[in-house]
């Protein structure tokens, strides 16, 4: 095992229209796109196309979208420990200029516990607050470990705060510090009071607000997609969290401040495809993007 990754698995159903119908109304969609989605989820299939496949631990039911996941994860050699739910959870995504809206129908009622697994060779975790026992008791083993902790905060969820007391790296978005009444300068300090190494804000298009491993402030700018190239923002932050795990992985004494300069490229060319798995990069996706797009003018504070 090189990492785990720990989430609440989705197949997401992304299309594009124009019009919503309502009562007997039909309307046709210029696209769509389906794939497997969920915020940890999304991130170890990005890590795997990069390169580093993790392990993942993830609900899963036996019905048909349970199984269509499980063939999706097997095109990517992603070793699969499953925790039972009834029903598989479903998302409907709707891209329009440059945000997205969504309609989700989640069962996480769990069957069973989840499962205690080996973490022999485990280098890195990662969790998103789905599951909150288990992401929990993982958090505790791999900091006893020594093995890195990441969290994709994208919202507060039962647990958070007592999570991140074990957390090592925590890039937590903007609706969270909204949740909890925080401007971004003051979450960061939060992060810092959990005694997390490396903290961060993401704002979107402004980039990122964070403190280094040696606790010094730093923005990092995004990158600069022209707007008609924004075609679905839907799994950017999941990419991005995905990315820098890999990043880490790849090169463990490398700065944080690469590992986010890595990440935001892989968002950054996410952003211009329809669906979480057509966003995926590879490490050309990302070179490319890196060389040839401009940081924003538009900064993060």
């Amino acid at each position: 095992m090189e990492a785990l990754f720990i989430g609440h698995t989705y197949i997401d159903v992304t299309f594009i229209t124009d019009h919503l119908p309502t009562g007997d109304e039909k309307t046709l969609a210029d696209d769509y796109a389906v794939s497997f989605g969920g915020n940890a989820v999304a991130a170890a299939f990005c890590c795997a196309k990069l390169g580093i496949v993790p392990d993942l631990l993830t609900t899963l039911g036996d019905d048909w979208l349970s199984r269509m996941f499980r063939d999706m994860a097997s095109r990517y050699s992603i070793p699969l420990h499953s925790r039972k739910v009834r029903e598989a959870s479903l998302s409907f995504i709707m891209p329009n200029a440059g945000k997205r809206a969504i309609v989700r129908c989640r069962d996480d009622d769990h069957l069973h516990p989840f499962p205690m697994l080996n973490l022999s060779g485990c280098r890195a975790l990662h969790l998103d607050g789905h599951q909150p026992d288990a992401a929990l008791h993982y958090a505790k083993r791999c900091r006893d470990a020594g093995i890195l902790t990441s969290l994709d905060g994208g919202a507060v969820r039962e647990n958070t705060d007592e999570l991140l007391t074990f957390i090592d790296v925590a890039v937590v978005s903007e609706r969270m510090c909204e949740q909890m009444e925080l401007a971004p300068a003051e979450m960061l300090e939060y992060l810092k009071s959990k005694d997390c190494k490396v903290g961060a804000v993401t704002l979107g298009e402004r980039g990122i607000v964070w403190y280094d491993e040696k606790g010094a402030p730093r923005e990092t700018p995004s990158l600069a997609v022209p707007f008609e190239r924004v075609i679905d923002t839907n799994g950017a932050g999941d990419i991005f969290h995905g990315a820098y795990l890999y990043s880490y992985l790849a090169r463990p004494y490398a700065p944080w401040a690469d590992h986010f300069r890595f990440a935001r490229a892989a968002s950054a060319h996410s952003v211009q495809h329809l669906g979480i798995e057509d966003s995926l990069p590879t490490l050309a996706d990302v070179e490319y993007v890196s060389r040839t797009m401009r940081e924003a003018v538009q900064k993060a504070s």
